[in-house]
């Protein structure tokens, strides 16, 4: 920009676009300064460099509003962790199925933990008919992102929301 300029001749496009052609950096610069405004190069690679008469603050300030503007529309995905365990009773499991639902609707997805303690660690059967149960009470409205898998004393199930 202006001063940062290290070549010797560059090609100037003006405020309003238009080319004003090859010229000398001092003259260039004299240009953007007569207008109030900023030499900014934007192909530094051509030959020879081209450079663009414009207000340089605005400039930024227009990007900025674009990466916010960008940034606004993202959605970010959120996993929500439900935790059981193998003889966990029916109605604590019908109340956490009620809570996957209502995650699931908000658009999170949904990891269903199943956590062994002690000796439980030789029925894991019972935690996988747990997890079976559930993906099987949950079929209209989850899909099975990752399936069932044993990781040390835990036994994870990854869900997201069925596709409309």
């Amino acid at each position: 920009m202006n001063y940062g300029i290290r070549v010797r001749e560059v090609r100037v496009v003006g405020a309003d676009a238009e080319q004003l052609g090859v010229m000398e950096v001092r003259d260039a610069i004299k240009k953007a300064e007569e207008l109030g405004l900023d030499l900014v190069e934007v192909a530094p690679t051509a030959k020879p460099p081209v450079c663009r008469i414009m207000d340089f603050g605005k400039y930024k300030y227009e990007l900025s509003k674009k990466a916010q503007e960008s940034k606004k529309r993202q959605t970010t995905i959120v996993v929500k962790e439900v935790k059981l365990r193998p003889r966990t009773d029916e109605h604590d499991v019908d109340f956490k199925l009620n809570n996957i639902k209502r995650f699931l609707e908000e658009g999170n997805k949904v990891k269903v933990s199943i956590m062994f303690r002690g000796r439980e660690m030789a029925y894991t059967s019972q935690g996988r008919a747990l997890l079976d149960r559930i993906v099987v009470a949950l079929d209209g409205i989850a899909v099975v992102e990752q399936q069932p898998r044993l990781e040390g004393r835990n036994m994870m199930l990854f869900l997201t929301q069925k596709s409309k």
